[in-house]
This record gives structure tokens, sequence and C-alpha cells, in this order.
């Protein structure tokens, strides 16, 4: 299999500050041999320096935390490596209340959510709040990491005890997948290879979980969106008549001979090809980017969206969603906003916010007039004129919007579309 034929596997890391994530994934990059020398030799130096027996693998990622401790503010790292079976992306999201909203943004596109549990505390405020984030974000999977396990003898019943916990308080998530596994990050106990102190553990190591786990069912193949993001007409005689709209598919697959329609004139046409860099297709689905050619002289542009003749999303100018704050100037209460949902933008206002979320309780609370930075509140938009969308949890590329101060062209808010 060569390297672009992998498959790519997005996940975010979340955990509270001194349970070992830093340590766990310099462990996984160490270990998967995805770091280079120098930054080893690096590494070991600054260990002996310090004078550790061991070498301090969180150092891999903790060298953006000086970065912020100088008042450099880094929302989200990216890290990425690979293995034979796979490419990875990690989202590294600060742990704190106050980067919930950098923690939403890393979380949006990733297909799986590894959460970190010190056996010693068991299930903290912040796993609450790093799992509610990711069922509310509907990640597919969570892989909750029992850490430190060194620090109990590598106890069974110590383990099983966070992950009753752990359970008592995840029935009420909307994720189904949720897996378990002891670790030691310190001492690379089930984190790449299976470990010998832990005979009682029957499951794979957590990076044989990272590159098995079952993802190609995570894409929405079924409700075929394509938004168009530009028209393209070449000026040159060769391709006079030629019209193509180029976008990503959002989900679905589209074959050329397809009746579609185009939204929101509802004209109907047939796919007559299928464009890429790497030339033609028959077919093309999720997250592929396009360009569409039909058999009709349609009047189609930016903002329009492609769809099957009998299955098409919602048209709505009324939207409930869930919100997540992400400004730190609170929102005005009935203020207009640009809303983008795809590649469409329309002006929209905030009619009412329904109640806001205490990510640490779970807890609602009515009467809130505005919302500040980090909030995750229930909310209710009009908007200008029609979108097309559909639910997040059915697609969460239809089903998600951000708004957009009018007068400073800033992002305030990300949003999950409920109907």
């Amino acid at each position: 299999m060569n390297n672009n034929e992998r498959e790519l596997l997005r996940f975010t890391t979340a955990g509270s500050v001194d349970d070992g994530k830093s340590t766990l994934i310099g462990r996984l990059l160490y270990d998967s041999k995805s770091i280079f020398q120098d930054q080893m030799s690096a590494i070991e130096k600054s260990s002996q320096s310090k004078g550790l027996s061991h070498v301090d693998l969180s150092m891999l990622t903790d060298g953006l935390r000086d970065e912020r401790e100088q008042g450099i503010t880094i929302d989200v790292a990216y890290r990425y490596f690979s293995t034979p079976k796979r490419k990875f992306i990690i989202a590294d999201s600060p742990g704190h209340i106050q980067y919930t909203r950098n923690m939403v943004t890393g979380a949006s596109s990733a297909n799986l959510a590894l959460i970190l549990v010190d056996v010693r505390k068991g299930v903290i405020e912040q796993t609450k709040r790093h799992s509610f984030i990711a069922s509310l974000l509907q990640i597919p999977h969570i892989i909750v990491c029992i850490n430190k396990m060194d620090l109990v003898d590598f106890s069974e019943e110590e383990y099983n005890k966070v992950v009753k916990e752990y359970e008592a308080f995840a029935y009420k998530m909307t994720t189904k997948d949720v897996r378990f596994i002891p670790i030691s990050a310190l001492h690379g106990d089930n984190v790449v290879e299976k470990s010998e102190n832990m005979p009682w553990y029957d499951g794979r190591s957590l990076l044989s979980t990272l590159e098995t786990i079952h993802i190609a069912s995570d894409e929405n193949y079924i409700d075929m969106r394509f938004p168009v993001q530009t028209v393209i007409r070449p000026h040159n005689d060769e391709f006079h008549d030629f019209r193509g709209y180029a976008g990503r598919v959002a989900s679905g697959t589209i074959r050329v001979g397809d009746v579609v329609n185009i939204l929101p004139s509802g004209f109907e046409s047939t796919v007559k090809s299928i464009h890429t860099f790497d030339g033609d297709l028959e077919e093309a689905y999720p997250p592929m980017s396009v360009t569409v050619t039909l058999e009709d002289d349609i009047d189609v542009s930016r903002g329009d969206m492609l769809v099957k003749k009998n299955n098409q999303p919602q048209a709505t100018q009324d939207l409930d969603i869930m919100l997540c704050w992400l400004n730190t100037k609170p929102s005005n209460p009935r203020a207009k906003y640009y809303l983008r949902h795809t590649s469409n933008e329309v002006k929209a206002m905030i009619k009412e916010i329904v109640y806001k979320i205490d990510v640490n309780t779970l807890s609602r609370s009515e009467d809130v007039s505005q919302l500040g930075v980090n909030d995750i509140a229930r909310v209710r938009l009009r908007t200008t004129k029609p979108i097309f969308a559909d639910e997040y949890r059915d697609n969460r590329i239809t089903g998600s919007l951000i708004l957009i101060d009018e007068t400073t062209n800033e992002t305030v808010a990300a949003g999950m579309i409920n109907f």
C-alpha cells in the first residue's frame, strides 16, 4: 500500500494538567519512530541535566508550553505521525476550563477522542467536561486511557473502579463506542507494546487500537451533499464551453449520470463528468475535492448545493443550535451576524438563548441574556434567507456553521444544528 492510500485518523487528546498527556503523546511519537534523532538527542541531554534517570518524553510536546508561558497563545497544537498501517493527526488541546473553545476547535473534525484519567484520581470534573464536549461534537469513538497504572502496582481492581465510575457517567452521552485501556505513559505499558505487567488486560495496546479501530463508516455515504465553492470557466479556446462546479463532497456519493437538484433554485440536471487534478472519475465521495459538470446550462454559483433528487436537506430560516461562543467580546441580544454554512453566507440574528450549559456539572441555566467566551448554549437563530441544512448528528459538515461579526470580521461562535 503506498503512502497516499493509507487511511487518515484524526484524534483529539484531552486531560487535566498532571495526568501525563504530554508524556503519552511523546511516548506514541517516540515508540512509533516518529521523531528525529536530533530531537531525541536534545531531549536525552536535557533529561540528564535535570538529573532524571529516564528520558523525559513530555519535552517533545512541552516546547510549546514555554511559548504559552511567554504570553503567546497556542490554541491547539497539531502533530502528525504515521505507521505502516495508518496516518495520524493529533489535535492536542489545552485542558483548562478557559480553553473550552480551543478543545471545541481541535475536536470538531476528529474521528476519535483520547481522554486521559489518572487512576489514583478517577473521574474528575475535567474528565466529565472533556467527555461532554466529545459527545456534543458527535465524535464517534472515545478511548479512555487510565494512566499511571505503575503507581497502583498495575492493580486490576483499581482499574475496574475507574471504568465503573466512567461508565456510570457516560451512559448519558451520545458516543456509543467507548473503550478503556490501562496504561503507564511513563514506562510505555500498553502504549505501543502490550504490557507484561498487566496480564489480566486482554485488549489491544493504544497504538494497535488507533491503527485498527473502524473509521470508514464514520463518514455519511447516504445523503449526497455537494456545496459549490467556485465556478470554473477557463477563458481559452480549447475549453471554450467548459463550465465546472468545484467543491468538496460533504457526504454521500456523486456519480456520472446521477440526476441532481441544484439548491436553492430547485432546477434539475444530470452529472455529465467528474474531474480531479489526477484525471476523470466515475464517482466521488467524502472528503474528495472535485469539479463536476452538468448536462444542462444552468446558473449555478458559489453557495449553491447539488443534492440527489429524492434526498434533500431541510430548507429553513429558523435554526435551533448548540453554540460555543469563541469571542472574548460577549454576544449582544438581537445583534446581527454573518452566518457561514458550507460555502454559503447569509445574515442572521440570535433570536433567543434557550439555556446555557455548565460544562462541569452539565446543569442548565435559563434566563440568560448574553454569552461570554467559552460558553456553550442552546440558541435559536433567524436567517435572512433559507439555508439547506442537515442535523449535525447526521452530517457534521452540512450540520455545522460559524457566526462572524459584521464589523470586525472575527469568527465569534461555532454551532451545531438540531431540528
